[in-house]
């Protein structure tokens, strides 16, 4: 779905929309989506900025930070960004910008494409590290083993050649 920011007025709209899992492009991500994307917004237009806030929400499946293994869940969140049209002429110098600009995004053309935006958003929502449980405890470190499985024969005793001569001292 594609907006025209020329159509947005100063009174609140809202945009009700649900994306399958092919148009949100996920690609060379580390998340799939395993549910289409709901997406409730409202948008609105004061002067030359275009505000949208709303919520999506989908269901993702994501690797686990410690194990790979594969875990589902849902993913709710609220969002908020800006967008302003780019001033035709306006020079395409270095422009300092301040902390409050960094959320609002530059429209070239006046349209602004509602995938993009839903996409560009599950991914600044997604953890940093993801765990399939609280107390995951990895993968093996010499063989690989999942850890949560089985419990390896690998030794903890191998000492990094550099610090071997740290070992006599006590």
């Amino acid at each position: 779905m594609i907006i025209d920011l020329s159509s947005v007025r100063a009174e609140p709209r809202t945009i009700k929309n649900s994306f399958d899992i092919g148009e949100i492009d996920l690609e060379g991500e580390d998340v799939k989506l395993t549910a289409p994307v709901e997406l409730i917004a409202d948008i609105s237009k004061l002067a030359t900025k275009t505000s949208l806030t709303g919520t999506i929400s989908t269901s993702i499946s994501r690797d686990c930070t410690r194990c790979l293994e594969p875990v589902q869940g849902g993913l709710m969140f609220e969002f908020e960004t800006s967008f302003v049209d780019e001033e035709p002429g306006a020079a395409k110098a270095d422009v300092e910008v301040s902390p409050e600009d960094l959320d609002i995004s530059l429209v070239v053309d006046g349209k602004v494409s509602l995938a993009e935006v839903v996409r560009e958003q599950i991914l600044l929502a997604l953890p940093i590290q993801n765990f399939c449980r609280s107390d995951c405890r990895g993968l093996c470190q010499k063989c690989g083993a999942n850890l949560n499985l089985i419990d390896c024969n690998c030794s903890g005793e191998d000492i990094d050649p550099r610090w071997a001569a740290l070992k006599g001292l006590k």
